[in-house]
């Protein structure tokens, strides 16, 4: 069933098992509707130049993540967290479309993990949670459609279809990435300590004031779920 966009942000949850792993997390849900996307330009390439300026590999949240994936049992020098992928090749970031160009450049700014989706494509809502092991998960593989399924405990996001992210922030499935066609988005910034709440507010009032450079007619809407 695919839950209507303005229910989506109050049916966003986060399991209790991902709690007892990291207390400390927190996510700033965002929604988006109204977007109009479309190619990288000069000033999405000119954000990425800028994010790469300020980005710091050594910011002490890379290695939070990196704590917590290990909690779980993946190993983050093999998939790496989605925060310590970008600032690794922050100066060589590919420019993918204007909306996802602009939540990569806050994400390198911010040092901090963001996920950005096609709201339309969810069914039911968003929650994260510890996976069974079965869960289909769409892939591209060899250039053709194919399912690869998380390992038992691994932390991931999911909705009623199968999981729309792998642990907890280093790949997305191909049903609910972010494409040009895209109007209404899904935005999840996550957080762990000792990252300041304050500066997550900042990165969420950042993104949101560059989706309405692209769009000036978007609707933003957010929700903090956690955070001390």
């Amino acid at each position: 069933m695919t839950v209507g966009r303005g229910e989506m942000l109050e049916q966003v949850r986060v399991d209790e098992a991902v709690l007892e792993l990291r207390p400390d997390f927190a996510v700033l849900v965002m929604t988006a509707e109204g977007l109009v996307n479309g190619p990288g330009d000069q000033v999405s390439q000119a954000w990425l130049a800028d994010a790469a300026g300020k980005a710091d590999a050594g910011d002490p949240h890379v290695e939070a993540w990196r704590e917590a994936y290990r909690a779980f049992g993946a190993k983050p020098q093999r998939t790496r967290p989605s925060v310590d992928a970008l600032l690794r090749r922050a100066n060589a970031l590919p420019s993918i479309n204007k909306v996802v160009d602009a939540y990569n450049a806050v994400s390198v700014e911010y040092a901090l993990p963001i996920g950005g989706e096609d709201l339309d494509a969810y069914r039911g809502p968003a929650r994260l949670v510890r996976a069974a092991g079965d869960e289909p998960f769409d892939v591209i593989a060899g250039g053709e459609p194919a399912v690869e399924h998380p390992d038992a405990g691994e932390v991931v996001w999911r909705d009623d279809a199968g999981v729309t992210c792998r642990r907890w922030n280093w790949r997305q499935c191909v049903r609910t990435r972010l494409t040009e066609d895209t109007e209404n988005g899904l935005f999840l910034l996550e957080r762990l300590e000792p990252y300041p709440v304050e500066r997550l507010a900042e990165a969420g009032d950042r993104l949101a004031e560059r989706l309405r450079e692209i769009a000036p007619d978007v609707r933003i809407e957010s929700r903090l779920i956690g955070g001390r």
